[in-house]
């Protein structure tokens, strides 16, 4: 019999991830948490948000795979077991990210908040718009979604630059890295889009002390805008509203929150230069991601190694 799978996928409905698994792989047996009559057997573990501790009870473990691009919802569990953590890297995922930036970077770059306003008050008035060259935008993280990202900004004709903890070199993208060059990099920004891992040293940097370091002479004619498709756990929502509200920020596009679903009663709801969307910027789809995994596993088991893996001392 071929080594079990799990699958622990939390909130979202395990049968979509199993479906793919069955068809390229029928032999293979796949359990479906909380199913799991016998932890032993378990080899591969395919997770999002698994409860606590559930990791720790399979002793005979190879490698966990992520259902979606972050580790953050498990890589801090406590007796996480030492295995290879495997994180999702896909074209579907890739693209849906893009044009979740893309889409955010373009509707406070067109003003389009404003112009929903006027409709709703059937009011015409044309508004000065800045051309894209003259908007300056900095993406945080260009690991595979930054990169795709920052690419396709280009080539719409803003001016993009790129901030790595790392020197990364991306063709045609200004690059800037490390904490020393972090200020002048959030000095030539108009519009900071946010797209880094959750771990100890990212935990709250999007904060009241760096928006106060943005671009104050950009084209953006409410001032600068925060747009972040990451984790929420990069950012401290009270400093965003604070911001805005102090017009430190003209206003910000939030894919994510610490908390989710985001409050009913948090004032970001209600500020009128925000758009919140519900953790779909990358929705992980289980029919284009399912059979990259199974593929991968059973190549792993032929002698080729696992792609994609997590730094555990980085944290992503």
């Amino acid at each position: 019999m071929k080594p079990a799978i799990l699958i622990a996928s939390g909130p979202w409905p395990a049968e979509p991830w199993a479906k793919p698994i069955r068809r390229i792989d029928p032999e293979r047996p796949i359990h479906i948490w909380p199913d799991l009559r016998d932890p032993a057997a378990i080899r591969y573990a395919l997770v999002w948000k698994p409860p606590q501790g559930l990791l720790a009870t399979l002793p005979n473990l190879v490698a966990i795979f992520s259902l979606g691009a972050g580790v953050d919802h498990f890589i801090f569990q406590d007796g996480l077991p030492d295995v290879p953590i495997v994180r999702v890297v896909s074209p579907d995922l890739t693209q849906r990210m893009t044009e979740w930036v893309t889409l955010q970077v373009l509707i406070h770059h067109r003003q389009q908040r404003t112009y929903d306003r006027q409709q709703a008050e059937r009011h015409w008035q044309e508004l000065r718009q800045p051309a894209a060259a003259d908007v300056r935008v900095g993406i945080m993280g260009l690991g595979r979604l930054g990169r795709d990202a920052a690419a396709v900004l280009a080539r719409i004709g803003f001016a993009v630059a790129g901030w790595t903890r790392r020197p990364t070199a991306v063709p045609g993208i200004a690059a800037f890295h490390g904490a020393e060059e972090l200020d002048r990099f959030l000095a030539r920004t108009d519009i900071l889009v946010c797209l880094l891992p959750l771990t100890a040293e990212t935990r709250g940097i999007l904060s009241m002390p760096l928006f106060a370091k943005l671009a104050r002479d950009g084209a953006i004619p409410h001032g600068p805008v925060v747009i972040n498709g990451g984790r929420g756990g990069v950012q401290v929502e009270a400093d965003i509203v604070a911001a805005i509200g102090q017009g430190i920020l003209g206003g910000a596009s939030l894919d994510v929150f610490r908390d989710e679903p985001l409050d009913p009663v948090s004032p970001l709801w209600r500020l009128p230069n925000v758009v919140i969307t519900p953790h779909v910027a990358a929705a992980s789809d289980a029919p284009s991601i399912a059979p990259e995994i199974i593929r991968q596993i059973i190549a792993y088991e032929a002698g080729e190694p696992l792609t994609n893996l997590v730094d555990k001392k980085a944290e992503y």
